[in-house]
């Protein structure tokens, strides 16, 4: 049985639309304070005011890198990152480069995880890759689960949020099967109320995207998105 303190810890709170304003980020940082919400993921240019309003909080700032498509050059990915470490962010969720995934590149996808993983933990800071499970076969969720293993990653992810599905429990039983004695696994993107959210802890999770924190927090169900 997981209390409301405990679930919230571990929610990665989203406020990554396009349209969200420096109020709604400072908002978002006032309920991840008063919540006791684990992190605050924001958009790149956001890391540096969100770091601002949780400076004396124990909520984390995580920013998302190459989002929401992964197909950055890798060098931008690695600046992205380390102006965001700059910036105050203390994690990184990057997206994984879908598109040469399923061109069957894999030493190219290892490649760019790792050089954000080789910036971020030089300084103290840890990476979620972001497989956007919707667009894979099981057989590629796992195959993209050991190349993020193999680059040194923290974290596998189902999801941005932005593409045409979210977590589901058999991504999770697949990310869990193949990487979960080694990595810890986030579920994200169609989280909607409380048992859903506790149903992905129970399941394994240790992290929860999601975007309607306070509904879910307090009993009742989001409306359809992140």
């Amino acid at each position: 049985m997981y209390t409301q303190a405990e679930v919230a810890a571990s929610i990665d709170h989203a406020v990554l639309k396009p349209e969200l304003t420096d109020r709604d980020v400072c908002a978002a940082a006032r309920m991840c304070r008063a919540r006791g919400v684990g992190a605050l993921c924001v958009r790149p240019g956001d890391v540096a005011l969100a770091a601002r309003e949780l400076h004396d909080s124990a909520t984390k700032v995580c920013a998302v890198i190459g989002f929401p498509h992964g197909a950055n050059r890798t060098e931008t990915k690695v600046l992205e990152a380390r102006l965001a470490l700059e910036d105050g962010a203390l994690e990184l969720d990057m997206v994984m480069n879908v598109g040469r995934f399923l061109s069957g590149d894999e030493a190219a996808v290892e490649q760019d995880i790792a050089a954000v993983v080789a910036e971020a933990h030089a300084q103290g800071a840890i990476v979620k890759v972001i497989l956007e499970t919707c667009l894979l076969t099981p057989a590629q969720i796992a195959a993209a689960c050991r190349i993020a293993q193999r680059a040194g990653a923290d974290f596998v992810k189902t999801s941005t949020g932005f593409s045409t599905g979210g977590a589901t429990r058999d991504a999770i039983a697949i990310m869990l099967e193949t990487v979960g004695a080694s990595m810890q696994v986030k579920a994200s993107g169609g989280i909607r109320d409380w048992a859903g959210a506790v149903a992905y802890l129970e399941q394994g999770c240790t992290r929860l995207g999601i975007g309607a924190t306070e509904t879910v927090l307090d009993g009742g169900t989001a409306a359809a998105g992140y």
